[in-house]
């Protein structure tokens, strides 16, 4: 699949010819300034296989415990939803749903929504809804934080470690892994798909 000869700016509508960029390289709009382009490191099929990989590591961090605490004998592991339930159980309910929403659903319903348009796009299909996906996962992605969840259980576990005795477990490592996952996913220029869905309506 092939990028249309053509680019469009968001911003200000004004249209170019594309040209081929050098690595790391971007072609900006003349008359705002906004990016049009960049030079892309990946295709579709290296886009999919990170998202795929992106959710494998999404159920195993949400299955498996994140850390263990132990305090005098007595220990409790928990799971990102168990941290939910105890946020929402000390009076907090905004906060757990904040949390949860940018930390699970937003997460998942990205990756789940880049796989399902990669997978049709591979198979030269145009995927239902095309348009209304690319606008979601345009939208969302500035909302999908498990980046800022990372960074607080490690703040959370270095405090704690004063107190009691800290077990990283796997579900951590996930987020680790995670978290890089979805730097690049949202690295990801999304006209690349479009460009894709032009190519199958030429």
């Amino acid at each position: 699949m092939h990028a249309s000869p053509y680019v469009v700016c968001e911003h200000c509508d004004a249209v170019y010819t594309r040209r081929p960029l050098g690595r790391n390289e971007r072609a900006l709009c003349l008359r705002c300034g906004a990016e049009l382009y960049r030079d892309q490191f990946a295709d579709l099929q290296t886009m999919l296989a990170l998202t795929v990989t992106s959710l494998i590591v999404f159920v195993i961090a949400n299955v498996y415990p994140i850390v263990t605490l132990e305090l005098q004998g007595v220990s409790s592991g928990t799971t990102l939803w168990g941290a939910i339930r105890a946020t929402w159980d000390t009076g907090v309910g905004p906060v757990a749903v904040l949390a949860a929403l940018t930390v699970f659903f937003f997460p998942l319903a990205q990756i789940v929504m880049f796989g399902y348009v990669l997978a049709a796009l591979l198979r030269r299909r145009v995927p239902r809804g095309f348009i209304d996906l690319m606008h979601a996962l345009r939208l969302m992605r500035p909302w999908s934080m498990v980046e800022v969840f990372m960074l607080g259980t490690l703040v959370s576990v270095v405090k704690i470690a004063g107190m009691a005795s800290v077990k990283p477990e796997v579900g951590i490592f996930a987020f680790a892994v995670l978290t890089i996952l979805l730097t690049v996913i949202n690295s990801f220029d999304l006209r690349l798909l479009w460009d894709a869905r032009g190519a199958l309506d030429a």
